[in-house]
């Protein structure tokens, strides 16, 4: 076959997401971790191969920029993707913690002192 790009991908990306060009939901990050269910549901199939190789990387929790260079797709397309298989109950999305706003003064100060030893 021909008529691919230079990845070789006979789909362009914006096909793997019906067209669309933004996410149903906001709350993706870059740093977001996502993970399949398990059990799976029983109630929806996935047929798209694509939905089924996101499944197989996030067998594990994988952040969300590490899962889309794995897949050599644009992060946003992979976010739409991962929006339709947390909808349909696939998937688990977790947050990244919130750091705290004080910084640890005793921890900064024993950087710069181990800095200052180089």
């Amino acid at each position: 076959m021909s008529g691919g790009d230079t990845a070789g991908r006979l789909v362009r990306p914006f096909t793997l997401t019906g067209g669309r060009t933004s996410p149903s939901r906001a709350d993706f990050t870059l740093i977001t971790t996502v993970t399949t269910v398990d059990p799976p549901p029983t109630w929806a199939i996935r047929s798209q191969p694509e939905h089924q190789r996101i499944l197989r990387r996030c067998v594990e929790p994988i952040a969300v920029a590490e899962l889309a260079a794995l897949l050599d797709l644009p992060v946003s397309v992979v976010v739409i993707m991962l929006c339709d298989l947390l909808e349909e109950g696939w998937i688990t999305a977790r947050p990244p913690h919130p750091v705290s706003r004080t910084p640890d003064l005793d921890l900064l100060q024993k950087v710069r002192d181990g800095l200052g030893r180089l």
